[in-house]
């Protein structure tokens, strides 16, 4: 993903990369490259990070105390690491999405209101990732559920389903597939006794989310610190 974004940077007329932080950083990236933070002596307008939840301590503390505007695209953050976030986000703008296509922002929204509208229906969310993934449930699919969760404050989120146990009424099912090279495909089944309604988004590129991304931290720049999302670039 960081060379995806260096390739949709290259291509801005108005943007480039200007540093790096790799601790595998081969010295062949055409811009400077430091092993860890307490090395980087950059001069940059926003930080997008596309490594992994085990950064957000040092990552959040480096952007915090340098103003550094932050897009942050990993997932699996653990509780401590939210509220890193949410801490590092009252002192510099931070960007956070679980994806960063404006498609699967898009297919949140319709699966919220089909929620809404199709009170009865029940839910299930199936994704589909390739299998160098960690996380299960992905960081999307998850978000799909919570914004069905917000129009449906009773319902629980199931993931893994398995054993020998009915489904609940209130269920809103999460199941995971990893499988050879899939980028990603998220699918949401909304159904009653006598209908099917289904919403799927397939990404075909990782360069979808590092455009995405890029994206994002052109809207951070300048704006007040806070937390930011999809909603509001949308």
């Amino acid at each position: 993903m960081g060379r995806e974004v260096v390739k949709v940077v290259a291509s801005k007329k108005d943007m480039e990369i200007t540093a790096g932080v790799d601790p595998m950083c081969d010295g062949n990236t055409g811009f400077p490259c430091a092993a860890d933070f307490s090395d980087a002596d950059m001069d940059v307008d926003v930080i997008i990070d596309f490594s992994h939840h085990s950064c957000t301590k040092e990552l959040t503390a480096f952007a915090a105390a340098h103003k550094i505007p932050l897009v942050l695209a990993t997932t699996g953050q653990t509780d401590e690491e939210l509220e890193m976030i949410r801490s590092a986000s009252k002192k510099t703008p931070l960007f956070f999405a679980a994806n960063y296509s404006l498609g699967v922002a898009l297919l949140i929204d319709l699966a919220k209101k089909a929620a809404a509208t199709m009170s009865d229906a029940e839910i299930e969310i199936v994704e589909v990732h390739h299998d160098r993934k960690i996380d299960a449930p992905s960081g999307t699919a998850l978000a799909i559920a919570n914004a069905v969760k917000e129009v449906r404050p009773d319902s629980e989120i199931v993931t893994g389903r398995s054993g020998l146990k009915k489904r609940e009424p209130n269920d809103i099912g999460v199941s995971a597939v990893r499988l050879g090279n899939v980028v990603g495909i998220h699918e949401v089944l909304i159904g009653t006794q006598n209908q099917t309604i289904t919403l799927k988004h397939e990404a075909h590129s990782r360069a979808l989310f590092a455009e995405g991304a890029v994206s994002a931290a052109e809207f951070l720049v300048g704006k007040a610190p806070g937390l930011y999302n999809m909603k509001d670039l949308v």
